[in-house]
């Protein structure tokens, strides 16, 4: 029986296929039965799940990520980069890295209520959190539900200081809160951007923002007093990587005043994911891809050792580091940010959410 081609029958979505649980015992493979399913019929649509989570801080330890502490609203991410390192933390739920991780989507309703519980606990003391790192907070079902815009509102309410990365324009709606902070230093905000142009951003990002929204957010945030980098990530060898100077030239024309960059990484069945995805949207690079991949990571397709995960090792993860070195100096994109303050955080008499999560009127 021939085996059903899911990429034509998902439309905006990133994965082609259902790479099974690394924690299951069993796998699953579809086919086709010779039924003639109209398309609206098997169009996958998006469902959202309680996260019942009774914290809401997830610590990190690695020395080569900048940040200890971060708060994901969502798990799972709507907008389907098929590259995403955190696409395998769904088989936590006993689901499927691919097309379940960009379509069941568990949402942390009560995250506000959370986050002011741990602010008003009378030992804790504040450093900067990073709003994602995990999912986008800004994934298109967040523009209903306005979970992050409620964690951005605790924290204006405490004035303790704020991360954001995103590649989705939504960002500009809570530029109102977003400049507030920035005026006591309190914000720091990275929009993710792999490529300009906007037929392989569609094909690697379907349900992102597109490459001149992502930069209008850059310019809007800028104009706003909002401190704003821009992070190029990830950097695929014949892919994208050739665009690295003119992202950051645009960057820094709408107003971004840092970048940063990672390679690819292709933990667990990433890397099953992303050699369907060639297969089907670059099948004639296929392999040189991966013959680069492979240079980068002594003979792996994926080596999880600090600091060398991020940006590989060899001749061509040395190249790229230098281009991206010698555009960003010229472009003033190098500059090191600011430390934002903690010596703001105060405690309101009163908690802005109450024991059921929802806005106290006293």
């Amino acid at each position: 029986m021939a085996a059903i081609n899911e990429a034509e029958i998902q439309r905006g979505r990133g994965a082609g296929m259902q790479p099974a649980s690394r924690f299951e015992k069993t796998s699953r493979e579809n086919f086709d039965d010779g039924w003639d399913i109209p398309e609206e019929e098997t169009s996958l649509r998006t469902q959202i799940f309680p996260d019942e989570s009774r914290t809401i801080f997830a610590k990190n330890e690695s020395p080569d990520i900048p940040f200890s502490v971060s708060v994901n609203a969502y798990r799972g991410c709507e907008h389907g980069c098929i590259y995403c390192f955190a696409r395998p933390t769904h088989n936590y739920f006993d689901l499927s890295s691919g097309l379940d991780f960009e379509s069941k989507i568990f949402a942390k309703f009560d995250a506000a209520r959370l986050m002011e519980k741990e602010f008003r606990k009378p030992k804790y003391i504040p450093q900067t959190i990073a709003l994602s790192g995990v999912t986008d907070i800004y994934q298109p079902i967040e523009r209903r539900l306005k979970i992050t815009r409620s964690l951005l509102e605790v924290c204006e309410a405490y004035n303790h200081p704020v991360a954001l990365i995103t590649k989705n324009a939504l960002i500009r709606r809570d530029i109102d809160i977003l400049s507030r902070l920035a005026e006591k230093n309190l914000v720091r905000a990275y929009v993710s951007i792999t490529s300009l142009d906007g037929n392989l951003a569609r094909r690697m990002e379907p349900r992102a923002s597109t490459p001149s929204q992502r930069l209008a957010a850059v310019k809007a945030l800028t104009a706003a007093g909002i401190e704003t980098g821009v992070m190029l990530a990830p950097q695929i060898p014949f892919v994208n990587d050739h665009e690295l100077e003119a992202i950051l030239e645009a960057a820094a024309a709408a107003g971004a005043t840092s970048a940063a960059y990672i390679t690819l990484r292709l933990p667990w069945d990433i890397k099953q994911l992303f050699h369907d995805w060639l297969k089907r949207h670059f099948p004639e690079r296929e392999e040189k891809v991966f013959a680069q991949i492979r240079a980068m990571h002594h003979g792996k397709e994926y080596e999880a050792e600090f600091f060398n995960r991020m940006h590989g090792t060899g001749q061509y993860a040395e190249m790229l580091g230098q281009r991206f070195h010698i555009a960003a100096k010229r472009l003033g994109l190098l500059r090191e940010r600011s430390a934002m303050t903690t010596a703001l955080f105060s405690r309101p008499l009163q908690a802005i959410y109450a024991d059921d999560g929802q806005l106290s009127l006293f």
